[in-house]
């Protein structure tokens, strides 16, 4: 079992920077691959980023690509996501999520409760 909580959301101007954390508790964290999802009002939750369980391994979406980096401390049990250059289109709502491979889909075990994030022009 693996619970998954994020943090670091929260209100930015166009251009600025977020840092989002995923903490997780439970046992063997350190043998998942963890993914950021986001969601839209109105949207489908889509994928974002995924991490390897050793962190040697990254993808990024092409929305975000040069923008936003993945980085994991399996020693702490996080995940972050650092975002930079936000633009308006990235608010929504930001989900970490737990699996034992990446998928690039939503089929991921287990998730978080997801932080806001919110960039106003």
């Amino acid at each position: 079992q693996v619970q998954l909580v994020e943090s670091g959301g929260g209100l930015v101007q166009t251009g600025g920077s977020l840092r989002l954390s995923c903490t997780a508790s439970g046992r063997n964290f350190s043998t998942y691959a963890v993914g950021w999802f986001r969601q839209a009002p109105g949207k489908e939750r889509e994928i974002v980023a995924v991490i390897n369980w050793r962190g040697d391994d990254t993808w990024l979406s092409g929305s975000v690509q040069g923008r936003f980096a993945i980085s994991r401390d399996n020693a702490k049990s996080t995940v972050a996501l650092q975002m930079n250059s936000l633009k308006p289109h990235d608010t929504a709502t930001y989900y970490c999520a737990a699996n034992k491979v990446i998928l690039y889909n939503l089929g991921w075990h287990y998730w978080g409760q997801g932080t806001q994030v919110t960039v106003s022009s």
